[in-house]
């Protein structure tokens, strides 16, 4: 004696229900493979955007030691796209959201034609122009990560094509670089790393 009508109506409403979400599994996934490439990046004026990487760790990941309190404290190696039409300058704002926004690098008047940070370029290796700034700890140029024990924080590498030079002295504070900016960010990139004590 075969399946009764009914067994038969709800196994194919089962089958149905299992490829309509495999489907939309793999439209999720198809959404996120595009997506993930570009999340460093962030549109500024007329939608450009620059893309921001590192040889000393990748988007997301863990910072290493050397870069950190822990460690050399070295600023880590940095490199960006191809900036918009009319910049002029390059600025850098490295900082912790889980610690009040804490600032640890600023650095500006960066020349446009640069495309990266070497390792240890703080203090040392900046180019010819450039300024660093004031970090939270009141000292010029990089100040590695450096949390209290517990949960990872979060550090974010801010990049930013302007369209002027910021008439600004050395050690100045991030209040001064973000009003010297304000209203002239032509493009935006970011990489986030992670570091836990």
């Amino acid at each position: 004696m075969g399946p009764a009508p009914e067994d038969i109506a709800h196994t194919r409403r089962a089958r149905g229900a299992e490829v309509v979400t495999i489907a939309l599994l793999l439209c999720l996934l198809a959404v996120a493979i595009n997506w993930l490439p570009h999340f460093n990046r962030v549109k500024g004026k007329d939608g450009a955007a620059l893309e921001v990487e590192s040889t000393s760790f990748s988007n997301g990941g863990i910072i290493p030691g050397r870069y950190t309190c822990d460690g050399a404290s070295l600023s880590p190696e940095l490199h960006w796209t191809a900036a918009p039409a009319g910049t002029k300058s390059f600025a850098l704002v490295m900082d912790d959201p889980d610690a009040l926004d804490f600032t640890h690098w600023i650095a500006y008047n960066i020349r446009p034609d640069a495309r990266e940070l070497a390792e240890g370029a703080s203090r040392s290796q900046m180019s010819q122009g450039s300024a660093e700034g004031a970090n939270s700890y009141g000292a010029v140029g990089y100040a590695g990560p450096c949390p209290p024990p517990g949960k990872p924080h979060h550090y974010v590498f801010r990049v930013f094509a302007l369209d002027r030079s910021l008439a600004l002295p050395a050690g100045a504070a991030r209040g001064q670089v973000n009003a010297a900016m304000k209203g002239h960010v032509l493009a935006e990139g970011r990489m986030t790393g992670l570091y836990q004590r």
